[in-house]
């Protein structure tokens, strides 16, 4: 009795109440007479009699022991009062008359309407959901999902001799495990397991890992699909589809990487778990099987298990497919009539509905397919075994009933199916399937930071590699760590607490995911100092300089920015002036130094960085700078007082001290006001919320219910701003000021303009106090534009507020790249971030459903919603320590399409330019472009190595399909794929250059044949 006190008092969804309300909401009360309510249900189940006919099923709840008539079907019910009537199958609507009889004669007689059932295919796919952590420590994990694969062997011979519907299948839901099996098992069980997936047994699907790939970069999210071809060509094992399970939503660019893999099918099974309400977003417009088509007109056959409560991966669980036959002969011929007559299969009141108001959902058309894709796991838990149970149940199943057939099927043979008989009856959706977990991002905001970081930097690392005639050894490697950061379990199902094994397993857990976050990023600066040394002994020095710098522009764009380069003491002593000279003009570029003392930093190479601001150096190319002898030491900063107002030559800002943020950002080019002055918050202010919900309870924000700010606990803003530093050096202006906060011990902020470029940069550094109490922290950037943002970049595609997305997607948020962009007539301006992805536009929300606003709406405000704790389970349960946030501003009159200065502004922050010393023995030319492109909208995202040759890689940010000029010196052959290697064709290439076509919002990988270098 306290077992099962304590049990009904969490909160959580539970089996019983779920089937409880699917047996209530399939049947309908045909009888009430002294006492006794009788419900039936006309349901799709069919059975042959004796003489071949085909009979339907009825089931009764009444009392027990009762005897039932319908038509010529009578029955008795059993112990529990049910039972089930077998009528002739009709194909279209019959009356029938129920009578009911007890022993002491007729209790009372009703009508009762007989239907047309469908006649379903049931395709039953068994797998284990994959979440390394969560349910224990993630070496646990894995080495559990490898023992499962072993099982999936044995359970698959046990079952070779039965008929095919009911043999035992397994899919492998995330690849991970399969490549560390294929790795450590002996050759037998390899060539054994091999055989399977070949016969339709098992299967591999394509993700290694259940992924947030908003989190991903693109480069990341391609690489992690690397492994589909190395498992067919490796072992003969063909990739065909996808499982996206748990994380509710995925990136636009899933489209088109999964195509480049030759994968064309996704099953998705969300876990709203309470902080989902897609139905408040056009969620009841998306029908369970779709067509999910990118920019680029590439598309995806998508099965979408849409229940509303928190287990759609575990519908086949859910309806007894691993409990055993007799409940599962009960609810599911309930649950596929639910399917075909409602628009939801479970109905309100069932966990995951609180939050719909009304009637929503009602809209929704029932499902249109005779096919149904049902996913079970060996127990009703994450991280789950194989079972038998399945293959057992649909062994008696076939030898009992004519419909519904249920089949053990791997998950692509259901979409085969689908292919064959359907496709051209699916809707067809565009768009980002922006995904309602992806606050939890904030959760773990200075690891994460660390990563977006890693993401950009390996780009340049890999390319300073391949322009030395060099592979990145160890690249695919950091990426790997990047990519297990953002695999969605980020922490244990009760993060807060610190136990050795388990689900309270949170603090081991959080260690080692965050250290995986923090090594990619160390991992990718290795790589990058490795790239640049080896970049920099291909390039000698000019001879009549001390020293020599080869700066390269990872960036796509011919740009002006500014450079940090370091110069050691034992090239050049500390004490001897040196000039920077441009070597195409033999022109002084002003820079400012910054010495390493000895004294101060013993431990840490010493010598001085010399900054400068170095012009138009192309993309994708580098020029190089020469220090000479100089007359005098570098000036030294000048102080420009404590107004808080910096220039350069295309902005003035304005710091407003004792409101602690920036009243004006004024575009002198333009003659425009950048920050509205009459928004709720100012540009750049740190926004601190509290909410009134107890930490340290399991699941405690999908229990929420919030349509106002009643739980909004306090607001506060950093105020009262000091100032640090305000100078002027050779290469801008720079401010910097700092003030106290809620939540934190300190905030800086530093505001540069460097000399010369058209951008304003910002940095936010927080001292967080560890806390767990439920909060958030928001960065305001309310700009002076005409309204909403017209575009935003996302992984692999751009989003936008007349961009489309999938029917819904989450709106209160938006996981983003890199930049925002605003566009009216007149002035284009965009926003980056470098650290931060998360973002809200034009209000703050509650962070509980469905999401309410707390401010009015602002079209053009942007808040940067830099960290929080707002989950109650997975995902760490507080966050500490120092931690930057990095954004930048630009804009631009004229009519500049906003994507193209929104990458404008983010390379500041995505492609710094980066200094090597020229080591090499030949002087280097002063100028070296090595891969440029004729159409501003397609950007050179890195350059990489296949063996000998170049593999140079394109993205285009164009709404439309493109053709471009590429050109990279030496080139004699081209041949383009869609980003994997695969089904690759020759372009035409003509004096060193190729033309390539870009589908819409597309990536390209371009294999470049004859350049030597």
């Amino acid at each position: 009795m306290t077992s099962r006190l304590l049990t009904e008092s969490l909160g959580s969804p539970d089996y019983d109440g779920i089937r409880a309300a699917l047996r209530h909401d399939t049947s309908t009360e045909v009888l009430a007479v002294r006492g006794l309510s009788v419900r039936a249900a006309v349901v799709p189940l069919f059975r042959r009699d004796a003489a071949g006919a085909l009979r339907q099923a009825v089931r009764i709840e009444a009392g027990p022991g009762l005897a039932l008539r319908l038509g010529d079907a009578e029955e008795r019910t059993d112990a529990a009062g049910r039972a089930t009537l077998l009528v002739p199958a009709v194909d279209a609507p019959r009356r029938l008359t129920l009578e009911v009889r007890d022993g002491a004669g007729l209790v009372g007689a009703a009508p009762l309407d007989v239907t047309p059932q469908r006649k379903w295919s049931v395709f039953v796919v068994h797998h284990s959901h994959l979440d390394i952590g969560y349910t224990d420590t993630q070496g646990t994990v894995l080495r559990h999902h490898l023992d499962y694969l072993d099982a999936a062997l044995r359970l698959s011979r046990e079952t070779d001799g039965r008929p095919d519907d009911a043999r035992f299948r397994w899919s492998v839901e995330s690849s991970l495990p399969a490549l560390r099996w294929l790795a450590t098992r002996p050759d037998d069980m390899v060539a054994e397991f091999v055989d399977r997936t070949r016969s339709g047994n098992i299967e591999v699907t394509a993700f290694p890992m259940q992924l947030h790939t908003e989190a991903c970069s693109t480069d990341e999210l391609y690489r992690q699909l690397r492994f589909v071809e190395d498992l067919r060509s490796r072992h003969g094992i063909d990739v065909r589809s996808a499982m996206h399970t748990d994380i509710p939503g995925a990136v636009v660019g899933v489209v088109d990487a999964l195509n480049a893999a030759g994968v064309r099918y996704l099953a998705a099974a969300h876990n709203w778990a309470g902080r989902s309400v897609p139905y408040i977003t056009g969620g009841d417009k998306l029908g369970r099987p779709f067509r999910w088509r990118a920019p680029s007109g590439r598309e995806l056959i998508v099965w979408f298990t849409d229940t509303p409560h928190g287990m759609a991966y575990m519908e086949g669980n859910t309806v007894g497919l691993v409990d055993g036959y007799d409940l599962a002969e009960d609810l599911l011929p309930r649950y596929l009539s639910s399917l075909a007559d409602r628009p939801y299969p479970y109905g309100p009141g069932t966990f995951g509905w609180y939050a719909a108001p009304g009637q929503v959902g009602a809209d929704k058309a029932p499902d249109v397919l005779d096919a149904v894709h049902l996913r079970v796991q060996g127990a009703h838990a994450d991280n789950a075994g194989p079972s038998i149970m399945p293959a057992d149940i649909a062994l008696r199943w076939n030898a009992t009933w004519e419909y519904p057939r249920l089949r053990t099927a791997t998950n692509a043979e259901f979409f085969e199916h689908v292919e064959e008989h359907h496709r051209d009856r699916l809707q067809v959706h565009e768009g980002d399937w922006t995904d309602w977990w992806a606050d939890g991002l904030g959760s773990g905001a200075r690891p994460l930071g660390h990563v977006r970081r890693a993401q950009n930097v390996l780009r340049t690392a890999e390319t300073l590699h391949a322009l030395a005639g060099a592979e990145a050894e160890g690249l695919d490697d950091a990426y790997d760590k990047a990519a297990l950061f953002d695999e969605h379990t980020w922490g244990a199902a009760n993060p807060w607490e610190d136990a050795e094994e388990g689900n309270d397993s949170g603090g081991l857990q959080w260690t080692r995911k965050s250290a995986v976050g923090y090594q990619s990023y160390d991992d990718a600066l290795d790589l990058l100092q490795a790239g640049a040394r080896r970049f920099g002994a291909t390039l000698g020095p000019a001879p009549d300089a001390l020293a020599s710098f080869a700066v390269l522009n990872p960036g796509s764009a011919t740009r002006t920015d500014a450079v940090r380069a370091f110069l050691p003491r034992d090239v050049v002593p500390v004490d001897v002036p040196v000039t920077l000279l441009d070597a195409r003009t033999g022109e002084p570029l002003p820079h400012h130094e910054e010495e390493v003392d000895p004294d101060e930093w013993p431990t840490r190479p010493i010598g001085r960085h010399l900054e400068a601001v170095v012009p138009d150096v192309p993309g994708m190319g580098r020029v190089r700078l020469d220090v000479v002898r100089g007359e005098a030491p570098a000036p030294e900063p000048v102080d420009l007082g404590r107004d808080g107002v910096i220039e350069n030559e295309y902005y003035r800002v304005t710091y407003d001290l004792a409101e602690g943020h920036l009243s004006s950002i004024f575009d002198k080019t333009a003659g425009r006001e950048l920050v509205n002055a009459d928004a709720a918050a100012g540009f750049g202010q740190y926004v601190y919320d509290r909410y009134a919900t107890a930490p340290h309870f399991n699941h405690m924000s999908g229990h929420m219910l919030v349509h106002d700010r009643t739980l909004l606990g306090d607001r506060a803003l950093g105020r009262h701003a000091a100032v640090v530093r305000c100078e002027r050096t050779a290469v801008g202006e720079r401010l910097i000021v700092e003030l106290t906060g809620k939540g934190v011990d300190w905030i800086r902020t530093t505001l540069d303009l460097h000399a010369g470029v058209p951008r304003l940069d910002l940095r936010f550094q927080l001292g967080k106090q560890p806390t767990a109490t439920k909060e958030a922290v928001f960065f305001a950037f309310p700009f002076a534009a005409g309204g909403p943002p017209a575009a935003w970049e996302l992984t692999g595609g751009v989003g936008g507020t007349g961009v489309p997305s999938v029917p819904g997607s989450a709106e209160h948020m938006r996981p983003i790249r890199h930049w925002v962009a605003f566009e009216d007539p007149d002035l284009t301006v965009a926003w980056a971030t470098l650290e931060a992805p998360l973002v809200q536009f034009g209000s703050i929300h509650m962070p509980y459903a469905p999401f309410p606003p707390t401010l009015d709406d602002e079209p053009a405000t942007v808040y940067s919603w830099a960290l929080n704790n707002i989950w109650d389970t997975n995902f760490p349960s507080q966050q500490q320590g120092e931690t930057t946030f990095r954004y930048a501003v630009a804009s631009a009159a004229g009519g500049l399409p906003g994507r193209r200065l929104g990458a404008l502004a983010a390379a500041g922050l995505t492609d710094p330019f980066v200094a090597t010393l020229a080591t090499g023995t030949g002087p280097a030319e002063p100028m070296e472009a090595f891969a440029s492109v004729d159409d501003p909208d397609v950007h050179v995202t890195s350059i990489g190595r296949d063996g000998g040759d170049l593999v140079v890689r394109l993205r285009s940010l164009a709404a439309a399909p493109v053709e471009t000029t590429l050109a990279v010196p030496g080139m004699r052959r081209a041949l383009v794929d869609s980003g994997l290697g695969r089904d690759a064709a020759e372009a035409p290439v003509r004096d060193g250059a190729a033309t390539v076509r870009l589908p819409a919002c597309g990536i390209v990988a371009v294999t470049v044949k004859g350049n030597a270098k």
